[in-house]
């Protein structure tokens, strides 16, 4: 397949690195002759220096012969105006990622369909929405939902002084045989495991375990996690995403949500906007300021800024001062992995939505989505049983399933339950996969119809 990726930004980088490593034709597109050289040296794609708007730099970029288009540069217009090209010129399918709300609501004069756009994405969005959902959970490092919140995948650092260090998830079952939950996933170190009955949980380990939201609390306690709500938040950073997860929190009841915000003009704005938030202008390295403002008194520290760098000092700060949760917002895959590793609680990535998105189009249309998590090797795939699927010829362990895959949980049209041994599997039921990348293909064969 050809893709044209417009923009190699982070954004753009990470798609393109994931499109070139599923062994797609890759052309990426940008002004910035600097960000392309990046992707020149580190990817096996071709680059093109120009306007990603421009009809010949299209058309040299192999335009007519595209099969998916990507426009993920800095700005909106660029996006919107690369896409509506490429869908006149018989791109069968475009994304665009656009910030502004104004093509997403039901008022709009014009939707995203009016511009040829297939799929837009708003990762700022998403990645405001994420950083709510980890301060409602107090002693989550990740969280997604599935099956309409019927359940969620809840990530979780295993302390050394776990009741569950040194048994394995057979025995752990064993204990509760009432509590329906799965551990679908171990990272562990650098090495991402799908576990069996026989593994045995370490101390440090990220365990991943899927489950109804009603079984949290039962699961974190077994874990020998907490479930205390946090009430007292300070977010650091009054952009997009630092203004949404404020409007968020601020509508809660019992949170009291305190916003800094550098520059003096736009936080008197957000003051204006946010009723409920009490909004300072101030740096976020002033440490002085911080610690005036009640840092230590804090329950959760969520730095947004556009400074990685200050994102994680201040949420090391944080966490050196007794805040519960420190939330930072990362995009660099250098932080990423170290970030719980030294101490952070949980960190979120606006150029991950993107990553999503393109590998749900990839998968095929009988996968309903895909997540990634960050430090996990591993895919998740909801993927829908095909007529004669293989899946459907017996109960699971009966069946062979490759041992780098798990199946989650099952969705019906009536109920999503968790996955076990006896569990079978129909053509229209959507199962939660976890799987490795080398096992993809065996996945989707397991699926699909012979």
């Amino acid at each position: 397949m050809r893709v044209i990726v417009v923009g190699s930004g982070e954004v753009g980088f990470d798609v393109a690195r994931i499109l070139s490593m599923e062994q797609h034709d890759v052309v990426v597109v940008d002004i910035d002759s600097e960000a392309l050289a990046n992707c020149s040296d580190k990817l096996d794609v071709l680059t093109i220096h120009g306007n990603g708007t421009s009809a010949s730099i299209l058309d040299q970029a192999g335009i007519k012969q595209a099969d998916l288009m990507v426009a993920v540069a800095a700005i909106d217009e660029v996006n919107i105006i690369a896409c509506m090209m490429a869908s006149r010129l018989g791109v069968k399918t475009t994304v665009a990622r656009v910030r502004s709300d104004e093509l997403a609501t039901s008022d709009t004069v014009l939707n995203a369909r009016d511009f040829g756009i297939d799929l837009l994405i708003h990762p700022e969005e998403s990645a405001a929405a994420e950083v709510v959902r980890l301060i409602r959970r107090a002693s989550a490092t990740d969280l997604l939902t599935f099956a309409d919140g019927r359940l969620q995948l809840v990530g979780m650092r295993i302390n050394k002084d776990s009741p569950a260090v040194g048994k394995s998830l057979a025995e752990l079952d064993q204990e509760l045989p009432s509590l329906l939950y799965r551990v679908t996933a171990i990272s562990r170190g650098i090495r991402t495991i799908i576990p069996g009955g026989s593994d045995v949980i370490r101390a440090n380990d990220q365990i991943f375990v899927l489950t109804r939201p009603k079984e949290i609390s039962a699961v974190l306690k077994q874990m020998g996690k907490s479930d205390s709500k946090l009430h007292q938040v300070m977010i650091l950073g009054g952009n997009e995403i630092g203004a949404r997860v404020a409007s968020a929190l601020a509508g809660e009841k019992n949170k009291r949500v305190k916003l800094i915000e550098p520059d003096r003009e736009h936080a008197e704005h957000l003051a204006e906007t946010l009723p409920n938030v009490l909004v300072l202008h101030g740096q976020g390295t002033d440490i002085d300021l911080l610690a005036t403002e009640g840092l230590g008194e804090m329950d959760a520290f969520v730095a947004v800024t556009d400074d990685e760098e200050s994102n994680l000092v201040t949420c090391l700060l944080a966490k050196h001062l007794g805040v519960k949760k420190t939330v930072a917002l990362l995009s660099k895959g250098a932080y990423i992995p170290i970030s719980q590793t030294i101490g952070l609680d949980a960190a979120v990535s606006s150029k991950l939505a993107v990553s999503r998105e393109i590998l749900q189009y990839l998968r095929g249309k009988h996968v309903m989505s895909v997540a990634t998590l960050h430090g996990l090797d591993a895919e998740i795939l909801e993927i829908e049983v095909q007529p004669r699927a293989p899946i459907t010829h017996g109960p699971i362990m009966e069946l062979k399933v490759p041992k780098g895959l798990i199946i989650g949980a099952i969705i019906t049209s009536k109920k999503a339950t968790i996955a076990a041994g006896k569990s079978e599997l129909h053509a229209g039921d959507r199962a939660i996969v976890f799987v490795m990348p080398k096992h993809i293909k065996q996945a989707e064969s397991l699926f699909n119809s012979p």
